[in-house]
């Protein structure tokens, strides 16, 4: 996954169920290529292997649990998601908490097997502890304005200038992203002066009436 990226996380939105899944994958592959940015799309698991082999862009999984592939009914292993070729994964994002110690078995994981890991956050200290797990990819995502109107990066600016600068200290090979409320360009634009090194957002772009023209504009703050 190369910087500064957009990773647009999915959900689990009606508005991306099925063939309009693929479709907003198959966009965002458009734009991504027309302007030669870095989009990244994370999909509902039902359809990872199918948006895979669909698009040219990196394609994460929203998640991996960190159990070996075996009798683990229900479970996401990080063996199925590199399996279909996914590039990496998300780890506990705010929807899908886990534990310090799985998170660390979960990265570990992934970098044997050759997942790129985003490990998402909630406050500066959980960022830090997230960091030492060696993860490709921390996003610092404040839960309160998560599906909000409100950008992270203009309700809470130091939160994401504070955990880069602490991030970098402990561990300087880890990458830093924000999410949380980002709608636009200038959110993008201001993240990435902030020391982010791209944004993660979901409904600002998969629950947009014109998708194509939201993604126009956040790639303009690139």
């Amino acid at each position: 996954m190369k910087t500064p990226a957009i990773v647009i996380n999915f959900k689990a939105y009606p508005q991306v169920v099925g063939e309009k899944g693929l479709e907003l994958a198959k966009l965002c592959d458009s734009v991504a290529k027309k302007n030669n940015v870095e989009i990244v799309v994370v999909p509902q698991m039902v359809d990872l292997g199918l948006i895979v082999k669909s698009v040219d862009i990196p394609v994460f999984s929203q998640h991996v649990d960190p159990v070996e592939p075996s009798g683990k009914t229900g479970h996401v292993t990080p063996e199925s998601v590199k399996g279909v070729n996914a590039s990496g994964t998300l780890i506990n994002h705010s929807e899908k908490r886990m534990r310090i110690a799985d998170i660390d078995s979960a990265v570990k994981k992934c970098r044997e097997i050759g997942l790129e890991t985003i490990v998402c956050s909630n406050n500066l200290d959980v960022s830090k502890a997230c960091s030492l797990t060696n993860p490709d990819f921390v996003a610092v995502e404040p839960p309160e304005l998560i599906g909000g109107d409100v950008s992270v990066t203009a309700a809470n600016p130091e939160i994401v200038k504070t955990t880069v600068n602490e991030i970098k200290k402990i561990n300087p090979n880890v990458k830093v992203l924000c999410g949380a409320g980002v709608k636009n360009g200038n959110d993008v634009k201001k993240a990435l002066e902030l020391g982010a090194e791209g944004v993660l957002l979901a409904s600002g772009v998969v629950k947009a009436k014109n998708q194509k023209d939201v993604l126009e504009d956040l790639i303009k703050g690139i």
